[in-house]
C-alpha cells in the first residue's frame, strides 16, 4: 500500500505541477474569450435557474433540479475539507488560485454543458441522456473513447463520488460524536441507499429539497464568523493574494516551488469542488426536460458560481481569519482539521461543521451515484444498473475505513484521468458552442 501511495503521489505531483494546471487553466480562458466572457450574464443564468417552466416530459428533470443535483454531487467535502487541505499544503494563496479556477471555470462548464444537451439521446425509457461519452459517439463518431470516458466515470463514481465523502462522514462522526467508522458506514449506505434505489427522480426530488437549505445554513454560518473576524478580513485578503503570487519559500525547497504547490492544490481543489474541465456536471444537466441548449448551459454554469466563487472563497476566508487572529488554534493539527479551529470560535460551531460536512457528503455520495449509473447504462445498457447500485451502496461502507491519504490522491488521479478526453471533446467540438 505505501508503495502504490507513494507511486500516485509521483504522478499526481507531475500532472498537477504543470501539463493539467496550463491544459485546464489554458481551456478556461480560451472559452472565456471564444463565448465573449459568459461569466458576465451570471445574473441572468441565476434568474433561469429559478425561473418556472413547464414540464412536458415527465421522465426528466426541471432545469432547477437539474442544478440542484449538479451542487449535490459537487457541494461537500471540497468546500470544507478540499479547502482546508489546499491551504494546509499550499497555504493561503491556494484560495485565490481555487477562486480563478471557479471565475474562469464557468465558460467552460457552460461549453460542456451545451455540448451535452445538443448531442443527447434518450434511453429506451425516454429519459435523456448525454455527457462526454456522447458528445464522442454522436459528435465524432468515436465510442471507443466514449467508453473509455464512461469507465473512468464509474470509477470516479466509487472513487470522487463515494469514497471520499464516506471516508469524510466517517472521520467526521468519530471525532465530532465517537461514533464508529463501521456504524456510521452502515448508516450512510443504509440512507443513501433508500434514495439511490429510486432512480433519477428519486435523486433529483431530494436535493431539490435538501441542497439549496444547506447551502443557505453554511453559508450563513461563514458570513457570521466573518463577522466576528471582521477586523481580520483584509488583512487575510492582502495575504492571500501576496501568498498566490510571492509565497514563501517552503523547507528544503524554493520560492518557485512553493509556489508551484500554492497553484497546484488551489487548481486541483478547485476542479475537485466544481468538476469544471472534468464533464461530470453535462451529464447532469442532459437529463434536464429543457429543449434549449443555451438555457440550460447557462443555468449549468451557475453550479460552479455557487459552489467555488461563493462558497469555497467564503470557506477559505473563514479559515485564515481565525489563522491570523488564533495562530495557536492551527498548530499541529491535521491538514483537514483547518476548518473545525475555524468553527470552534462560533458557538456550537464544531457540532454545526460536523453536521453540515456530514450532510453535504449524504448529498453528494447521492447526486454521484446518478453519473455513476449513466455511465454504466451506456457500458452495459439497463441490464447493469441494478449490480451498479449495489456494488456502490456497499462501497459507501468501504470507503468508510479507507485512510483520507489514500483516498485525495486517488480524487486526483482520477481527476486528471477524466479531464483528457473531455476537453479534447471541447475543443474538437467547439464551433457548435454558441453563446
Amino acid at each position: 500500500m505505501t508503495t502504490f501511495l507513494s507511486g500516485m503521489k509521483s504522478i499526481n505531483e507531475f500532472l498537477w505541477s504543470g501539463p493539467l494546471l496550463f491544459l485546464l487553466m489554458g481551456t478556461h480562458l480560451y472559452f472565456t474569450i471564444k463565448l465573449h466572457v459568459p461569466q458576465k450574464k451570471i445574473l441572468e443564468a441565476i434568474r433561469l435557474s429559478v425561473t418556472p417552466e413547464s414540464q412536458e416530459n415527465t421522465g426528466n428533470l426541471s432545469v432547477f433540479a437539474t442544478l440542484a443535483t449538479t451542487l449535490a454531487a459537487t457541494l461537500g467535502t471540497g468546500n470544507i475539507i478540499g479547502v482546508s487541505t489546499a491551504i494546509a499544503l499550499g497555504g493561503p494563496g491556494a484560495i485565490f488560485w481555487c477562486w480563478i479556477t471557479g471565475i474562469l471555470g464557468m465558460a467552460t462548464a457552460y461549453s460542456e454543458c451545451f455540448l451535452s444537451v445538443l448531442f443527447r439521446k434518450k434511453n429506451a425509457d425516454g429519459q435523456n441522456r448525454g455527457g462526454p461519452m456522447y458528445l464522442w459517439e454522436n459528435g465524432l463518431r468515436n465510442k471507443s473513447v466514449g467508453k473509455f470516458y464512461a469507465l473512468l466515470t464509474v470509477v470516479a463514481a466509487f472513487g470522487v463520488g463515494c469514497t471520499t465523502q464516506s471516508n469524510s462522514i466517517t472521520q467526521t462522526t468519530s471525532a465530532s460524536f465517537g461514533l464508529s467508522p463501521q456504524i456510521a458506514g452502515f448508516l450512510a449506505a443504509v440512507l443513501c441507499g433508500c434514495v439511490i434505489v429510486g432512480g433519477i427522480k428519486s435523486i433529483g426530488n431530494v436535493c431539490v429539497k435538501i441542497v439549496p437549505f444547506l447551502a443557505v445554513l453554511f453559508t450563513a454560518g461563514c458570513i457570521l464568523l466573518l463577522f466576528l473576524n471582521r477586523e481580520a478580513l483584509l488583512p487575510a485578503l492582502c495575504l492571500i493574494l501576496k501568498s498566490a503570487l510571492s509565497p514563501r519559500a517552503a523547507a528544503g525547497g524554493g520560492v518557485g516551488a512553493c509556489l508551484m504547490l500554492t497553484i497546484r492544490y488551489g487548481i486541483a481543489r478547485g476542479l475537485f469542488t466544481n468538476e469544471a474541465g472534468i464533464g461530470t456536471a453535462s451529464i447532469t444537466a442532459a437529463a434536464s426536460a429543457s429543449q434549449n441548449p443555451r438555457k440550460q448551459a447557462y443555468v449549468s454554469m451557475t453550479a460552479v458560481f455557487w459552489d467555488t466563487v461563493v462558497m469555497c472563497l467564503l470557506s477559505g476566508l473563514v479559515i485564515v481569519t481565525n489563522m491570523i487572529l488564533h495562530p495557536d488554534s492551527v498548530s499541529g493539527i491535521s491538514e483537514a482539521g483547518l476548518a473545525d479551529a475555524a468553527f470552534s470560535y462560533l458557538p456550537g460551531g464544531n457540532t454545526f461543521l460536523s453536521l453540515c460536512l456530514v450532510a453535504f457528503a449524504i448529498t453528494t455520495l447521492i447526486g454521484w451515484s446518478y453519473l455513476g449509473e449513466c455511465a454504466v447504462e451506456y457500458l452495459a445498457g439497463s441490464r447493469g444498473i441494478f449490480l451498479y447500485k449495489v456494488a456502490y451502496i456497499v462501497m459507501i461502507y468501504i470507503g468508510a475505513v479507507l485512510p483520507l491519504t489514500f483516498v485525495w490522491e486517488c480524487t486526483d488521479l482520477i481527476n486528471a484521468c477524466m479531464v483528457l478526453p473531455n476537453v479534447a471533446a471541447l475543443l474538437l467540438l467547439r464551433k457548435y458552442i454558441k453563446g
